[in-house]
């Protein structure tokens, strides 16, 4: 973290952000902007083991200094001297590619933390063969304001890979990097800073979305929050303990019993009279149907002997609909206030005990699907790398409906979903450090307003740059397929998504997409294949960044059609081999005429076109591609790399209203 000039004792040597640590990585061939605080009006000497001559600057009134480094050819490892009388020495420093890696939850997906990728432990032992790789995680925070200063995790720095320190980190971030080291042999830095379960509008700076007329409200909230962080809690404190009295006494009059009396005398009651339900389910299907409101699950679990008076991991997974308060033997052990955000409490070791023990949640639905439904393999508690799973049966009792509750008090000293607070306190302290590109992957939370989504993601990544001063690539995931599988065909707000997803990266120059419409899960909202994810960054990476030659990078991309008698012709870029994934027909093609009612569609491929039609539609005017939120979808090209969803027509969408609506 930058120190204030204030902290500085009289001798302390130069101090500078944790972007400035050993093991970091410059990006090369350029001028590498690097600052940091000295004493007021010291010369600064900054001496790199690459150049043949220092840099000098020196520091302003208020001990701030900036200047920029040129960086040679990837290498390394070299070492930096800064010094104002005082020096510091970093060590093991590399110079090569540096990418920011950004997003909600799929992007913050780890290796092998909350969440697994495929072949976990083979992926983290294999991590330790890429010392050339070097992380740097930057630590969730929130502001109203922009800040200089930012802390990380993974102990602090940047950080040499490794089985350790990949654990812990994105998986998709690493993937991708892991291939540009191999493909470009050069060093690769990753920086990550996502945030699980957040919209867009949050790594959005103020001064971007002014120009939004749906964000002006929402920016007035934000600009008029006390900028003290202290004075915000308290705030925040007096507004919910206000509701969590209210709520409270509601709900345990409902349930006829406070929490600390849960083992001792409600216990048997409970597993007796309460129903249950196989978890992970949305409880709308494992018993509350149409329910939204406060509800209590309750399991109990067998501790063994050698877990006693050891601290204890209780993983939940990011799938709690929307806020719950995590009790272990009757004391609360964790509380989130946001849908998607990872639940990883931690049990101190004095309360772990041999025997039985109980685990309750109070889940407090705000309004459609509710519950607990991570996928199973992210439901469990952990001591000392054993597992005991979670899943299973589990007690519930609906308690409050949301109909008796106010609204619940919005979080302004540290919630991630009001508008600027990410880019504020995890971007903004980055801006104008040295980097390739960046890759983003995130959406989700966006998945009710795709039209408003065309406008803020190119809003967003013409914001960065500028902060940036220059135009770096910028390369999207776009949704995975997730969900229930489609049966009929139809409008779908996920698919609006994507085609705003899919629009800024075909309209926004100097940017991709990679498209994962055959690699996601029905049931689990995150893809345990990050892998691929990696892979497919990584090819428009070498494509159009690194310019190899030759190599694929996209799957078919929908460029024109032709109306042909009682068919439609497509016509597509990347279309070289066109094939099915799985060597049947073509599936995923709807057709319709001008009554906008679509049918399903015959389609079969000739040479590198689609032709489409149906016995239902005598006139056909519009095609529709793998448009649901988990469609059955086949098209691929010679490359094995999937047909980007679309639509032939702009006919209205679902999220045009809530567009509309702002």
């Amino acid at each position: 973290m930058i120190l204030t000039l204030a902290a500085l004792p009289v001798s302390a040597k130069p101090v500078m952000p944790p972007l400035f640590t050993d093991n970091m990585v410059f990006q090369q061939q350029t001028d590498a902007p690097i600052w940091g605080q000295a004493k007021a009006g010291k010369k600064v000497t900054i001496n790199a083991s690459w150049a043949t001559t220092p840099v000098e600057t020196t520091a302003d009134a208020q001990g701030n200094w900036r200047t920029t480094l040129r960086t040679p050819q990837a290498g390394g490892p070299y070492t930096l001297t800064v010094s104002d009388g005082q020096k510091i020495t970093l060590q093991n420093v590399m110079v090569g590619e540096v990418w920011l890696c950004s997003g909600q939850s799929n992007m913050e997906m780890p290796v092998d933390g909350w969440s697994r990728v495929l072949n976990f432990e083979q992926e983290k032992q294999e991590a330790n063969q890429y010392q050339n790789i070097r992380l740097l995680q930057v630590r969730k925070n929130t502001s109203p304001q922009p800040l200089n200063d930012f802390e990380t995790n993974l102990g602090g720095g940047w950080q040499v890979c490794s089985a350790q320190s990949v654990k812990e980190f994105s998986a998709t971030a690493y993937f991708f990097g892991r291939d540009i080291h191999k493909y470009r042999n050069v060093p690769v830095g990753l920086i990550d800073a996502s945030w699980g379960g957040t919209f867009i509008e949050p790594w959005t700076s103020a001064q971007a979305l002014a120009l939004h007329p749906d964000m002006q409200q929402d920016l007035q909230r934000v600009a008029a929050l006390p900028a003290d962080k202290n004075e915000r809690e308290q705030l925040y404190q007096k507004q919910l303990d206000e509701w969590k009295q209210r709520e409270a006494t509601l709900d345990s009059s409902a349930r006829g019993f406070e929490i600390p009396e849960l083992i001792t005398h409600h216990l048997s009651r409970i597993t007796s009279k309460w129903s249950t339900m196989t978890i992970p389910v949305k409880w709308e299907e494992g018993g509350l149907p149409g329910y939204d409101g406060v509800a209590w699950l309750l399991r109990t679990v067998d501790i063994p002997g050698s877990w006693a008076g050891k601290e204890v991991k209780l993983v939940l997974g990011p799938l709690v609909d929307d806020i719950d308060y995590t009790y272990f033997n009757g004391q609360l052990v964790g509380h989130t206030n946001a849908y998607g955000e990872m639940r990883s409490y931690t049990i101190p070791a004095r309360q772990v005990k041999h025997g039985t023990a109980v685990i309750a949640m109070r889940i407090i639905d705000t309004g459609g699907e509710g519950g607990l439904y991570s996928s199973a393999d992210q439901l469990y508690m952990e001591c000392r790398g054993e597992r005991l799973p979670l899943a299973g049966q589990w007690h519930y009792k609906a308690t409050t409906p949301l109909s008796a509750l106010q609204p619940i008090p919005v979080d302004n000293a540290s919630s991630p979903n009001q508008v600027t607070v990410l880019y504020n306190a995890m971007i903004n302290p980055l801006v104008g450090f040295a980097i390739r590109g960046t890759i983003w992957y995130q959406g989700c939370n966006n998945e009710h307003k795709g039209y408003q989504y065309r406008e803020l993601l190119p809003l967003m990544i013409r914001d960065w740059r500028t902060k940036w001063g220059y135009d770096f690539p910028f390369y999207i995931v776009q949704l995975a397929n997730y969900k229930q599988l489609q049966t009929q065909p139809g409008d779908d707000e996920w698919a609006e998504v994507r085609e705003a997803q899919a629009m800024a990266a075909r309209h926004v120059e100097k940017s991709g997409l990679a498209c994962l419409i055959d690699i996601g899960e029905a049931n689990d909202i995150h893809p345990r294949n990050k892998q691929e994810v990696g892979r497919r960054l990584a090819l428009i990476a070498r494509a159009n960044t690194y310019g190899e030659k030759g190599l694929e990078f996209s799957g078919p991309l929908y460029k024109d059609y032709q109306i042909e008698g009682n068919s439609i012709r497509l016509l597509f870029d990347h279309a070289d081999g066109l094939r099915t994934s799985d060597g049947s027909p073509l599936t995923g093609f709807a057709i319709a005429g001008s009554d906008h009612q679509w049918h399903w569609a015959q389609a079969r491929i000739d040479g590198q076109t689609v032709i489409v039609s149906s016995p239902d539609v005598a006139a056909p005017v519009a095609v529709r591609y793998a448009w649901h939120v988990n469609p059955l979808c086949n098209l691929q090209n010679a490359a094995g790399l999937p047909a980007v969803p679309f639509r032939t027509d702009d006919w209205p969408g679902l999220s045009i209203n809530n567009h509309l609506a702002n």
